[in-house]
């Protein structure tokens, strides 16, 4: 067995589910791909979450093992040579604090990330966890904060959670008739019940004017997902 390109935790995952026009992410479906719609409905995805125990290739690499990562993603599925239907995410911008993060992932992966400064919390109040993840541009400081009770269970089968979180497959859209796969495997993870969140984000300034819109929408589901162990397998190219 291949030894995976990348180890780590993802932990305290605070998924923020926005419903938007497919034509807003046409632009950005990588070939040999199409959306994968929820119950008729077109999700973006605002995701914060935490990178602890990071190994790449089973290394350590000194002062990044442990980092915030704030991505915009969305939905898809490819259907493999086999009739096999993968369901995956596309990344349409991912933010980390560190900058050979940047480099390594927009270099070997192909993907869209920037380096800001970030920051979070994870607060235990009473029966209650409050977790807040931070990213700055400019001067201007933007935050997701979501309240939850303390206590995890599973999600129900067929339910948006459900959807949300069993993507295993990346896929990035490196040219019009070029596609990087990849595979992400975890567990099915625990969810928290929430009970409320704060949203103050530019998402213009962060992810480009078409997505500024979404400055005055609520998202129409939030997560709080505990995490597990993940692997990331090593890339290879769907072309046409």
């Amino acid at each position: 067995m291949a030894k995976p390109f990348l180890t780590a935790e993802w932990k305290k995952l605070a998924l923020l589910n926005y419903d938007v026009p497919p034509a807003l992410l046409e632009e950005y479906v990588p070939f040999g791909a199409e959306l994968d719609l929820w119950q008729g409905k077109c999700y973006v995805s605002l995701v914060g979450f935490m990178f602890l125990n990071t190994k790449v290739k089973g290394c350590k690499l000194p002062g990044h093992v442990n980092f915030e990562e704030v991505n915009l993603r969305f939905y898809v599925r490819h259907q493999a040579a086999n009739g096999e239907w993968k369901r995956g995410v596309v990344f349409i911008q991912e933010i980390v604090p560190k900058p050979i993060i940047t480099l390594v992932a927009n270099k070997v992966y192909k993907e869209h990330y920037q380096t800001r400064v970030m920051d979070h919390r994870w607060e235990i109040q009473g029966q209650d966890l409050e977790v807040t993840y931070t990213w700055y541009i400019g001067n201007r400081e933007n935050t997701i904060a979501v309240l939850a009770g303390n206590s995890k269970q599973h999600f129900a089968p067929g339910s948006d959670a459900d959807f949300i979180t069993e993507h295993y497959w990346g896929y990035t859209k490196i040219s019009p008739e070029k596609t990087s796969e990849y595979e992400v495997k975890h567990p099915a993870w625990e969810v928290y019940s929430v009970k409320k969140a704060a949203i103050n984000v530019d998402f213009g300034m962060t992810y480009g004017e078409e997505f500024e819109f979404l400055n005055d929408r609520q998202p129409v589901s939030v997560m709080l997902a505990e995490g597990s162990e993940i692997s990331v397998g090593s890339k290879r190219i769907i072309r046409k």
